[in-house]
């Protein structure tokens, strides 16, 4: 095999061996892929070929969406409201101090608040998850 030339944190020459290549049909890398089952093919090759132990697989969120419609409905509501904007105005207010407390203004921030309990409770929903205590 040839070797690479490389250098090392301290400026010195150091060798670094080729890496060794492999063809393969596309049945034969098709084979290969579900034994590994989502582990690299490299590293499944070596743990066959050197009879070592497999490395954990951490694998993304692979659960489809529940819902689509209802997840679809969420955002579209989201995407009309103005409830960043809203919720902006109403901490800048309560930060200066203009923010008058009624009855009334506790109802509807209230409500406001149930509004987005459902709202997470829909999207949790939507995309199949438990939404627990909140």
């Amino acid at each position: 095999m040839s070797a690479k030339t490389e250098f090392n944190s301290k400026g010195k020459i150091t060798k670094r061996e080729a890496p060794f290549s492999l063809r393969l049909s596309f049945e034969e890398r098709a084979q290969l892929e579900a034994s590994a089952n989502g582990v690299p093919l490299g590293a499944y090759i070596k743990a066959v070929l050197f009879e070592g132990e497999l490395p954990k697989v951490r694998r993304r969120n692979t659960n489809p969406i529940k819902d689509q419609q209802s997840l679809g409905r969420v955002l579209s509501t989201l995407g009309q409201s103005r409830l960043s904007s809203n919720l902006n105005q109403m901490a800048r207010a309560v930060n200066t101090g203009t923010l008058p407390v009624h009855p009334e203004t506790e109802a509807e921030l209230r409500q406001a608040c149930a509004d987005v309990s459902a709202m997470r409770a829909a999207l949790l929903d939507a995309l199949g998850k438990n939404g627990g205590a909140s």
